[in-house]
């Protein structure tokens, strides 16, 4: 098996186990966006601060959702891994240093970014 295609089903598990524990209920910091320089440190410290494996403390501090997060506030903005700076479209990834997850399209997290 080519490096490519272990990497590649390796994301493939990683994103079941993100939808299985976000779809079975893992509370997570959705609703405190971080738009400020202040509030993307806060989010990239508690990052940081945990163990490199601690999944579901990653998918709580930067508030993952199964759905692109739309605020009351700019309702025509919708924020999706998609549409995010740090998501590498052909392999469904998230680069942001702090998380370096595979992630799908149509979810969100609280630094997302355009």
């Amino acid at each position: 098996m080519a490096v490519n295609e272990s990497n590649d089903q390796q994301l493939d598990q990683q994103r079941k186990k993100i939808h299985d524990l976000l779809a079975a209920g893992l509370e997570t910091d959705w609703q405190h966006r971080a738009y400020s320089d202040a509030e993307i440190q806060r989010v990239v410290q508690g990052l940081q601060g945990l163990p490199p494996d601690d999944l579901q403390g990653q998918l709580r501090i930067a508030g993952f959702t199964l759905t692109p997060y739309v605020s009351e506030e700019d309702p025509e903005i919708e924020q999706a891994c998609a549409t995010c700076m740090y998501y590498i479209t052909h392999s469904r990834y998230c680069a942001l240093p702090e998380l370096k997850l595979g992630v799908e399209a149509e979810w969100s997290c609280n630094v997302w970014r355009i």
